[in-house]
């Protein structure tokens, strides 16, 4: 516990809220975890599938980023994916240094399949917030999340 009696009360107030919001992503990323393991996969080649089906092909390089995920791990993932026929690569006509990451039909069968149920899923995990307290608490994170990121 740390001793929080030389903080004034605006930075107790900061650490308690970045204690809450990690406990917070953890318990949420846990059942979202549990939830994705279900389906036979690991919840970082769920977020590459996913990506893939609702957003079309990927230039592998790029995947990582949006998916929150070091680029040095996207090979293995990718790798994996295409392991389980549920991706192909595909390379680019126009510029050699570049794959995409393109979803296969079985992909899209796994996904079209499962998706609904993750999107239940989510929803009953987040189901703690009523639909205006939702709007309030992405208005917060985000602000949060912008300000945090402009720091120099």
């Amino acid at each position: 516990m740390v001793n929080t009696n030389h903080f004034n009360e605006n930075q107790e107030a900061s650490l308690k809220l970045f204690v809450v919001l990690t406990r917070a992503i953890q318990a949420i990323e846990k059942k979202i975890t549990q939830n994705v393991k279900g389906y036979g996969l690991n919840l970082t080649e769920f977020a590459v599938l996913e990506l893939l089906y609702h957003k079309g092909e990927q230039p592998i390089q790029k995947i990582g980023q949006k998916v929150l995920l070091a680029s040095s791990s996207i090979t293995y993932v990718v790798d994996k994916l295409e392991e389980k026929n549920y991706l192909t690569r595909k390379a680019c006509p126009t510029d050699r240094r570049v794959t995409f990451a393109v979803i296969s039909d079985s992909g899209k069968e796994l996904m079209n399949e499962i998706f609904p149920h993750h999107a239940a899923a989510i929803s009953e995990i987040m189901s703690g917030l009523d639909s205006e307290e939702k709007k309030t608490a992405i208005g917060l994170i985000k602000k949060l999340g912008i300000y945090a990121s402009n720091l120099e």
